[in-house]
């Protein structure tokens, strides 16, 4: 064989090479198709404890003297088997959440939206447990009502 023979081949498995190289790393990152994904999760079956009818008065204006109340239904997301424990604990829950709730002012009260407040007052149950050094017995507090007068 002459050199230019032998100087083809190893170009030629050169190319091979690089090519075979080339498409293992396209094979590797390219996006899953949807039946390679993986099924979605199932969702825990959550239970729903109520807390109605928690009064709160709300601090007026400055100088003002008619006072203002805040009337909230409180909804504890909690898996079955920690519903029992959730409803022990909704005495703690509504003192919790009347002194969070009491430090607004009226204003400041009516202008936070439904979510603003449902985060002020998880933050809220978050610290009163880890104060306690306890775990909550529910996934998340939500806002079933609110009326601020």
């Amino acid at each position: 064989m002459n050199k230019t023979k032998i100087a083809l081949l190893v170009l030629l498995a050169s190319l091979l090479t690089a090519g075979s190289t080339a498409a293992a790393v396209w094979w590797g990152l390219k996006p899953k198709e949807a039946t390679e994904a993986e099924p979605p999760k199932p969702s825990p079956d959550y239970r729903y404890v109520s807390l109605d009818k928690v009064l709160v008065m709300l601090r007026g204006r400055q100088g003002e003297s008619v006072t203002h109340y805040m009337a909230v239904d409180l909804v504890f997301k909690a898996l079955p088997e920690n519903e029992r424990r959730t409803k022990d604990h909704l005495p703690l829950l509504r003192t919790v959440a009347v002194k969070a709730m009491s430090s607004y002012s009226v204003d400041a009260a009516t202008a936070m939206t439904v979510d603003q407040l449902a985060d002020e007052l998880n933050r809220a149950y978050t610290d009163a447990y880890a104060a306690e050094h306890r775990e909550a017995p529910f996934a998340e507090a939500l806002i079933g009502k609110l009326i601020i007068e």
